[in-house]
């Protein structure tokens, strides 16, 4: 087990989101407004999801990294802290999947 976190990660690609385009991918990523790296995200899920159903376990490991590095450089460009979507799930585990979704029903 690797000991790199996703907290690791999130300093790197806001590190590097304050570097300049010509010199870093994440950075250009944001420069180009938020559509362009929210479309890689996408494209990137998308990939995951392919890999995921024809069982392409080393596709769906290479494509969840790049889901989750996309994933952050949208949250940096947004200005949301990772913390606030790691609390958002620390909250939801208050109670069961099934529970929480019936819960959102109810008005």
């Amino acid at each position: 087990m690797t000991s790199f976190s996703l907290a690791d990660l999130d300093l790197i690609v806001r590190s590097r989101a304050a570097t300049s385009p010509e010199e870093s991918y994440t950075a250009k990523l944001i420069a180009a407004g938020p559509a362009k790296p929210a479309k890689k995200l996408g494209e990137e899920a998308v990939e995951a999801a392919i890999a995921a159903v024809q069982g392409d376990r080393a596709g769906l490991v290479s494509e969840s990294a790049d889901v989750l590095y996309h994933l952050l450089v949208v949250l940096a460009g947004a200005g949301i802290p990772l913390e606030d979507v790691m609390a958002e799930l620390e909250r939801r585990t208050a109670q069961g999947g099934l529970a929480e979704k019936a819960a959102r029903r109810q008005p």
